[in-house]
């Protein structure tokens, strides 16, 4: 049972994601007209290399957010039991920049797509 709510919950959460690409690839489509040539090469460029995203990197992907998420919740737990002496900041976590946010929702899209083509068996 609980095997089957955690693919239900996975197949949703792909169908989402799939659909958030789809979205974001038609407001790329809108305003890539209204890019100079140069950007606009660019920018198709990076969204082919987007697309040619592989097995390991996704795993990498995947571990890096799972490291992130993991070290943000110790960091929760862990703030509110040692204060700081004044002046002193928490530690805070990289920032993650829009390329590679956009990245890892293009690979999991990209994941998706290739999942559906595969039970339709292509």
């Amino acid at each position: 049972l609980q095997y089957y709510e955690m693919s239900y919950g996975l197949n949703i959460e792909m169908h989402k994601q799939a659909e958030i690409v789809k979205r974001l690839n038609g407001i790329c489509a809108q305003v890539l007209p209204y890019l100079s040539q140069e950007h606009q090469q660019q920018v198709l460029g990076a969204i082919e290399r987007a697309k040619q995203v592989t097995a390991p990197e996704l795993n990498s992907i995947i571990r890096q957010q799972l490291q992130a998420h993991q070290l943000s919740q110790l960091q929760a737990l862990a703030l509110p039991l040692t204060p700081l002496p004044v002046g002193l900041q928490p530690p805070s976590l990289p920032a993650v920049s829009a390329g590679t946010g956009l990245l890892s929702l293009s690979a999991l899209g990209s994941q998706a797509h290739l999942s559906k083509e595969d039970k339709n068996g292509h």
